[in-house]
């Protein structure tokens, strides 16, 4: 009987020493999401009094010994008593007039199972005498600065990659403005992440695992550049001589950039491609999803395209479609200046019009190219047309101030903003945003057409959202790229990126993000189209001036 209670008290012992267990990967993302609140909540560390980056790097071997969750809440518990005392204050009060927005904002994870009731309460403690910012949002805002001395870091060593991670980690937790509508919820992001950082073993494969990570914030804005090192392995790439759009999952030349390159090797526009290296462009497409973060699927066409016409080796299979027929054919692609050199238009290259007078009295804006100190020209020698036609498939000069005042009647408010709130990281404030026009009895009185598409992004999609103000505009093309607003960057040992730093909206509330700025009248260029020369969104437009449908 005895021997039997000894091998059930042996089994329930070990049961309950197996719950409390605790893996590599829980306390690695739990002392991430600890490291960061403290960083930016207690009051000593958020002021600047601690390198709360050393700190980290002296706690993680002994974060790495704990074996049960016991041990792991013991060693938090003790970091933060070891940073002194924190000052209880009076309640903190939100000042009157602000209107939260509280969509990204979740410290639900203090009673996480593997703390301790106590680590929680400590936690909690500190959220309600948390750190209090003298320092205002806005233009000069450096609320990153700390962000920004990640470049003596050993990026082979494990905790150093760690301490890299958890700093962009955070930063998107407390300050991107869109987590909220991320495909992946950002936990679950970094459970998934730290096994490939603990485990990469070179620096490629290190940044490889950042830049997926990046991409998951599913943000146009959102690039990721590595810098050039010793470390890092020197690649050569060489290009194809022209660029195109991606249509019916064929790659379709639209623009030549080495014309004799272009031209010894039978490129032209309207050029289709279906292969490279005997892979379709869907199958080269899908493989490099995960790499690029885009806020759309029209947005990540856009950013994959370049990628996929540059190659490490110089030597290229490329399957084309011509009259119904596939042909392969072996190229040599060259590097980037020789790519990009249009030798038969140099010294002739035609400037782009910055305005001009179609036929039938309509008007024709390319905000790619017009400035401001051109505005008053455009608006003398437009002013009487029945339309004007906005080009904005590009991106615009800052001219949306003075071309919204001649369209506009009124004052009229345009955009809103989430603007972080500094006293309480994570949460977001409404601002009161953007007007456009003034009380302007000699405003245009024609019809107003905006042209978008996926290389509309950011000031284009606002300066869209500001003529959209006028009551007379008609939106004509293809979904946005879907970022909008103002962008921060961060740079670290080997590699730069950023991501969109403040939320916008239509005053109403609507999101611009990811959704972009939505056509009244949708229309895409076709492979037919581009093969003869067409611009359908600009025909599409016209057709619209002249019948109303």
């Amino acid at each position: 009987m005895k021997k039997v209670a000894l091998i059930f008290l042996l089994v329930l012992s070990q049961t309950i020493f197996g719950l409390n267990k605790i893996t590599q990967t829980e306390k690695l993302a739990a002392t991430c999401k600890v490291w960061g609140f403290l960083k930016y909540y207690h009051p000593k560390i958020a002021s600047g009094e601690l390198n709360w980056d050393n700190e980290l790097l002296e706690k993680l071997p002994k974060i790495e010994k704990a074996q049960t969750k016991e041990e792991f809440s013991l060693i938090l518990e003790n970091w933060i008593d070891d940073l002194g005392p924190v000052k209880e204050i009076a309640p903190i009060v939100a000042p009157k007039g602000v209107k939260f927005f509280d969509k990204n904002f979740d410290l639900s994870w203090f009673n996480n199972k593997l703390f301790s009731k106590k680590l929680s309460k400590k936690l909690k403690f500190i959220e309600e005498n948390r750190f209090q910012s003298d320092e205002e949002f806005g233009p000069s805002f450096d609320g990153f600065k700390n962000l920004k001395n990640y470049f003596n870091l050993d990026y082979t060593d494990k905790n150093a990659k760690l301490l890299m991670l958890y700093a962009y980690w955070n930063v998107v937790e407390y300050y991107f403005p869109y987590k909220y509508i991320m495909d992946q919820k950002w936990d679950e992001a970094l459970n998934e992440v730290i096994p490939s950082v603990v485990q990469s073993n070179t620096p490629e494969d290190f940044f490889k695992v950042l830049r997926k990570t990046a991409a998951k914030l599913d943000d146009s804005h959102v690039e990721f550049h590595i810098y050039p090192s010793a470390a890092t392995e020197k690649k050569n790439f060489y290009f194809f001589p022209a660029t195109g759009k991606i249509i019916e999952e064929k790659l379709v030349i639209t623009e030549i950039l080495g014309d004799s390159l272009a031209e010894a090797d039978g490129i032209k526009i309207g050029t289709v491609i279906t292969k490279i290296n005997d892979k379709s462009i869907k199958e080269i497409i899908e493989e490099k999803r995960e790499m690029i973060a885009a806020s759309n699927e029209v947005a990540f066409l856009d950013k994959v395209l370049p990628t996929i016409l540059m190659s490490e080796s110089e030597k290229v299979n490329v399957e084309f479609l011509k009259n119904g027929k596939y042909e392969t054919k072996p190229m040599t692609w060259f590097n980037y200046h020789d790519s990009h050199r249009n030798e038969f238009k140099k010294g002739a290259q035609k400037k782009k019009d910055k305005f001009k007078l179609f036929d039938n009295n309509i008007g024709y804006v390319n905000m790619g190219v017009i400035k401001p100190k051109n505005i008053p020209d455009m608006v003398e020698a437009l002013k009487n047309t029945k339309a004007i036609v906005f080009d904005i498939r590009n991106y615009p000069q800052g001219t949306y101030k003075v071309i919204s005042d001649f369209l506009n009647a009124n004052e009229e408010k345009f955009v809103i903003y989430t603007y972080p709130y500094l006293n309480y990281p994570g949460k977001y404030y409404w601002t009161e945003g953007r007007n456009t026009g003034f009380e302007n009895k000699d405003n245009y009185k024609g019809k107003v057409i905006v042209l978008l598409d996926e290389n509309s992004i950011s000031q284009s999609e606002w300066t869209a959202m500001c003529f959209q103000t006028a009551g007379n505009t008609t939106i004509i093309g293809s979904q946005t790229a879907g970022a909008d607003g103002n962008v921060f960057e961060f740079d670290f040992n080997g590699f730069h990126t950023g991501f969109s730093g403040i939320g916008v909206y239509y005053p109403d509330g609507r999101e611009t993000q990811r959704v972009g700025i939505v056509p009244d009248i949708e229309i895409k260029p076709t492979i037919l189209g581009i093969q003869q020369g067409k611009d359908e969104v600009l025909e599409r437009a016209l057709l619209y001036i002249e019948t109303g449908k």
